[in-house]
């Protein structure tokens, strides 16, 4: 994901959708989260509004490889 040009607190928050480090369960999930911030990208001029969302979807992420993370330990 680039956020070359993009608004400093957009960047920021942009290289937290990386999901290439996590192992492959992992990623599934949060490729997802990663897409869905890309699409975003694309369509959105920065702006608090998608700093906020971005920042949002983080957090949603989080809990998403979270709770992936507990399936796999109860497994």
């Amino acid at each position: 994901m680039d956020a070359t040009g993009r608004h400093p607190g957009t960047a920021h928050l942009v290289r937290y959708f990386t999901y290439e480090h996590l192992p492959a369960d992992l990623q599934t999930v949060s490729r997802l989260f990663h897409d869905l911030a890309q699409d975003l990208l694309d369509l959105l001029p920065d702006g608090p509004e998608l700093t906020a969302g971005l920042r949002r979807l983080l957090e949603a992420k989080d809990c998403a490889v979270r709770a992936a993370l507990d399936t796999r330990q109860e497994s």
